[in-house]
């Protein structure tokens, strides 16, 4: 059991080092897309390549066990990920990175309502208020300095609470003990198929000349492969281990890496106001997750 908990722990924490970067990562992809074409070639080559790992057709279960991979594919794909792109054209990726960090509270709040065995602690709004409170200091550093978008940030606090849903629905999913591969592949294909009307809506285009410039073809692969693929799979799986909670607490981090990857890749400078908000964001995790 221990080491189950720890493989969670594990998997988790890789999840989100990969999901930090991915805002720089879409960030630098929409000088030649638009959101919805990021999201679609993004989950087209994630779909894919689940099918690489898993190539069996599994069994189709009842129908609400159905209902929940769509909704589930509906909050966790479609909704999330456009909601995400559209606010990452109105405002910086430190900004989307700072707001979809709340989405551990929103979890929390529908997972004491509808999960079993996933009550509210006094130490989670301590974790909450510390990490809080370091999100916004992280948030302070650089560009961000409090020029807010409210198109942006009303988008991105959207996509926090759809992320919340998401989770819940994985927790719920992960009790039928399926094959975690099989499971995450059904999630995108329904995410893909609520994503076929947005694209006629958004007017997306094949554009394969895009697909020329390397850093456009490598940031989609990783997007793709990495982002998508794998770290959908990890993600489910330390759902299913650790419970909706104690995995999306694990979100704090997030502006963490990102900040830190704008550093390195678009070379935005770090204050030392951003190093206390580090400090205090993994206090807030620490003590939340004890």
């Amino acid at each position: 059991m221990k080491n189950e908990t720890a493989l969670g722990h594990v998997l988790t924490l890789m999840t989100i080092i990969i999901w930090g970067t991915t805002f720089v990562s879409t960030k630098v992809l929409l000088e030649a897309f638009t959101p919805i074409e990021i999201l679609f070639f993004r989950f087209t080559l994630g779909y894919l390549s689940l099918w690489a790992i898993y190539p069996r057709k599994g069994t189709y279960g009842t129908l609400r066990q159905e209902l929940l991979f769509a909704a589930a594919g509906l909050c966790g794909v479609t909704l999330y990920f456009l909601l995400e792109n559209i606010a990452l054209t109105y405002t910086f990726a430190s900004n989307v990175g700072v707001i979809i960090s709340i989405a551990p509270f929103f979890t929390a709040f529908l997972a004491n309502w509808l999960l079993d065995g996933e009550p509210l602690r006094k130490r989670f709004f301590v974790g909450f208020a510390a990490a809080l409170t370091g999100i916004i200091l992280i948030g302070l550093n650089g560009n961000f300095v409090l020029k807010l978008n409210p198109v942006g940030d009303i988008l991105a606090t959207l996509a926090a609470v759809v992320w919340a849903c998401y989770s819940i629905l994985m927790k719920k999913i992960g009790a039928f003990r399926m094959n975690m591969v099989f499971c995450t592949r059904k999630v995108f294909f329904y995410g893909l198929l609520f994503m076929l009307p947005a694209l006629f809506i958004f007017d997306c285009r094949l554009g394969l000349e895009r697909f020329a410039s390397p850093v456009n073809t490598l940031n989609l692969l990783y997007l793709g492969f990495g982002a998508s693929a794998l770290c959908f799979v990890t993600w489910n799986w330390a759902v299913r281990i650790l419970g909706a909670v104690k995995t999306t607490v694990y979100i704090y981090l997030v502006p963490v890496v990102t900040v830190v990857s704008s550093v390195i890749i678009l070379h935005e400078t770090i204050t030392p106001l951003a190093i206390v908000g580090t400090a205090l964001t993994l206090t807030g995790l620490i003590v939340s997750q004890r």
